[in-house]
């Protein structure tokens, strides 16, 4: 066995030492001197009164609130709370650094995608082994052709902190890019226009918009979307003729009703632009001639309450995935003239109780669909002239299955994408006419992963209300040992319908590698069991989410995949919420906690319609300016239930920019925290004063907030930087 610094792991710190493990993390603490204690951040309290419904609320730290996000007062604060950070971890540094390297270490460095083909062109997105951004590039026919480069977005990224670009949009004459470009994090964009024959910019510059535009087939007319400044919402569609200052462009479409979101996109033959609608529980299209720009756009079925529709064009027809009179959705066709009138729509996939109609595409001869069944998701191939029918399978326990690229109508085969909990991300190729599956690129994983080291499972735990809860778990085999004295990690997300399916995670081996089992619950909120497993945890089932969470904790340790004193939990967003409902509710249940841009004063939120995605989200989480849906919000609101009880060790991340959960929500929940707990854990709020919701741009440099939260949860159970050899 030959051991070099490229194949070196962290190790336990108390097998080295032999100390237990709160006496090493204890120890950690104690190292630093008492000058050096660091005292937590208190911020001051200044009371703000809010009367609802005749309830009266006071919020003490209110005044948090800038929407410029410049007031000297809060910065100071936010800066001091990342020194605390600091200070408080400064003794896990080496640990952190260790972290950081071990998984940037498993990024394929000089990684490339697979190319597709679309317009005479193949397209595909590589990155130079040490730089941090895409280039986007071409060949022209053939992949043996020279490389066009399109877009060095390292170069537009040099000086700036933060940079992301949105989709790309190439002309139908191949010549000109359309690239959104945002350097704050705030999903505001700019469009900037590049002429890839000559490598110049144009002139044109399309600010607050959202991050895609739209050519028609002149070349010189595009449509994109608008923001409103206060919301951040796209609620403009915006028609622009290069070579004409922004201030010209036309309003196409204007979105009235907040609760919709809007987005836009082409149909894949090039003969339509199309404009999506969507809210939680409605949704639609309007089309317009790609060769007719300055027609009008017109709605291909009108918008109703309640019904939710999408649809692709093949030839004269639509095909229409649609939740009318169909709660798991079915697919529908029907020409042009009679899209308008649901009563003469052809069924071509029935509803099935059973099974949920996840995603769908078209070719000339096949049709493609994604299907969810008790759970699982599944690819199934029909030809369109015979209905020949085949189900593609693959062989994981669990995990992860969606339709890839596909812009070619007249394609053979259909590109999905593939991952599992030790399965890197893979795209396949399934032959139309017969279902064979070809591989053709599967994720490198550098420095000695090896997929037979590691076990995933797919188990149920039964909740308290008698339901059973979907859990994918993935541990390392000669690590795990099913007699409770694992440390674990439980992640979930439970909101908007999203299905977190299992797949693969480099970073997550750097903790399997120390011992952890690391487990995805499923819990209601998503769509993992179908619409209905969704519907049972919105609204006023949205408390079934926190306590399906709870439930599974309480079934792992009792199952004994997990040490009862070393359960560590961890969301993001409305999974964010979702941790803090749950250390609300059963703080004695975990070690540790993180919450990743936390939404968390979820009743004061939802009362300011100018705060970005409050309108949209009523269907979501109630309209607390109805009584009922108040009272039921403050009732499970994380930042409004905090209360006087012991906490686990918490780590809250946040970015100042974040246009999606505001840098003040976790901020005050941070504040409201110090103030009311009763133990002396750790409570820590790290600050990313240049990054947005998703985190630091780039990617190597977002494994240092992963770095850190791993480190937050090693040092728990004391484990140390010593290094040992991977085999």
């Amino acid at each position: 066995m030959k051991t070099t610094t490229a194949t070196l792991v962290l190790a336990l710190g108390l097998a080295a030492c032999g100390k237990s493990s709160d006496e090493t993390a204890n120890a950690n603490l104690d190292a630093i001197t008492p000058s050096e204690q660091p005292s937590a951040p208190v911020a001051k309290k200044v009371p703000h009164k809010m009367i609802v419904h005749g309830h009266e609320r006071i919020d003490n730290y209110y005044w948090m609130r800038d929407d410029e996000r410049k007031a000297p007062e809060v910065i100071a604060h936010l800066e001091a709370e990342n020194t605390y950070t600091d200070t408080v971890m400064r003794h896990t540094k080496e640990l952190q650094e260790l972290l950081f390297e071990e998984m940037t270490g498993r990024l394929e460095k000089d990684k490339s995608t697979v190319p597709v083909y679309h317009n005479g062109y193949w397209y595909y997105t590589r990155y130079l082994p040490e730089k941090e951004y895409a280039i986007h590039a071409r060949r022209k026919g053939s992949l043996e052709a020279a490389e066009e480069v399109m877009l060095d977005v390292n170069q537009l990224a040099k000086d700036s902190g933060y940079f992301s670009v949105g989709r790309l949009g190439v002309s139908p004459s191949n010549r000109l890019l359309a690239y959104p470009e945002d350097n704050v994090g705030r999903r505001v964009y700019t469009i900037r226009f590049k002429d890839l024959k000559t490598g110049e910019l144009l002139p044109d510059k399309l600010e607050n918009a959202s991050p895609v535009a739209v050519w028609a087939n002149d070349n010189q007319t595009v449509f994109y979307i608008n923001k409103d400044r206060q919301t951040l919402l796209g609620y403009q569609v915006m028609r622009h003729k290069l070579g004409t200052p922004q201030s010209e462009d036309v309003v196409v479409y204007e979105e009235r009703d907040k609760a919709f979101y809007t987005w836009i996109s082409k149909s894949r033959d090039g003969e339509l632009v199309r404009i999506h609608h969507s809210s939680t529980t409605s949704s639609g299209q309007s089309i317009l001639n790609a060769n007719a720009p300055l027609t009008d756009f017109s709605p291909l079925h009108p918008r109703e309450e309640d019904h939710e529709y999408s649809a692709l064009k093949l030839g004269d027809e639509f095909y229409i995935l649609t939740n009318w009179q169909a709660e798991n959705f079915r697919l529908m066709k029907a020409a042009l003239a009679d899209a308008a009138d649901k009563s003469k729509w052809q069924e071509v996939i029935p509803h099935n109780n059973d099974v949920l109609l996840e995603d769908f595409t078209l070719f000339n001869h096949h049709l493609a669909v994604i299907e969810r069944k008790a759970g699982q998701t599944g690819l199934r191939i029909i030809n369109l002239e015979n209905n020949k029918d085949i189900q593609v399978g693959f062989n994981d326990p669990v995990y992860r299955l969606g339709l890839s690229a596909n812009p070619n109508l007249d394609s053979n085969s259909v590109r999905v994408s593939y991952s599992s909990l030790t399965t890197p991300n893979s795209v396949y190729e399934a032959e139309l006419d017969t279902g064979n599956l070809e591989l053709l690129k599967q994720d490198i994983v550098p420095g000695g992963f090896d997929p037979e080291h590691y076990q995933s499972e797919g188990i149920l735990i039964t909740a308290r209300d008698g339901v059973k809860v979907p859990v994918s778990l993935v541990y390392r085999k000669d690590k795990f040992r099913q007699d409770g004295s694992n440390p674990l990690l439980q992640y979930a997300y439970g909101s908007y319908g999203s299905t977190v399916d299992p797949w693969f995670r480099s970073s997550v081996i750097s903790l399997l590698d120390r011992g952890f089992v690391f487990a995805i619950a499923h819990i209601r909120g998503g769509q993992k069991l179908g619409r209905a497993w969704y519907e049972d945890g919105k609204m006023f089932n949205k408390k079934n989410t926190f306590t399906d969470f709870i439930d599974v904790t309480k079934g792992l340790t009792k199952m004994k995949y997990g040490a009862p004193d070393k359960i560590f939990a961890s969301g993001g967003s409305a999974g964010g919420l979702l941790m803090g409902a749950v250390v609300n509710m059963s703080p004695e249940l975990y070690r540790g906690v993180t919450a990743a841009v936390p939404f968390v004063d979820v009743v004061t939120t939802m009362l300011d319609e100018s705060i970005p995605l409050t309108v949209n989200e009523y269907d979501e989480w109630g309209n607390p300016n109805n009584k009922d849906s108040y009272e039921y919000m403050l009732s499970y609101s994380p930042y409004d239930q905090v209360k006087a009880q012991d906490y686990p060790n918490l780590l809250v991340t946040t970015g100042l920019h974040d246009s999606q959960v505001q840098y003040f929500e976790p901020m005050k929940w941070v504040a409201k925290l110090r103030e009311f707990k009763t133990d002396k854990n750790r409570l820590l709020f790290n600050v990313n004063m240049e990054a947005g919701h998703g985190g630091s741009s780039g990617r190597f440099r977002r494994y240092h907030e992963t770095a850190l939260q791993y480190a937050f949860y090693l040092d728990l159970i004391g484990q140390e930087a010593v290094a040992v050899p991977v085999e």
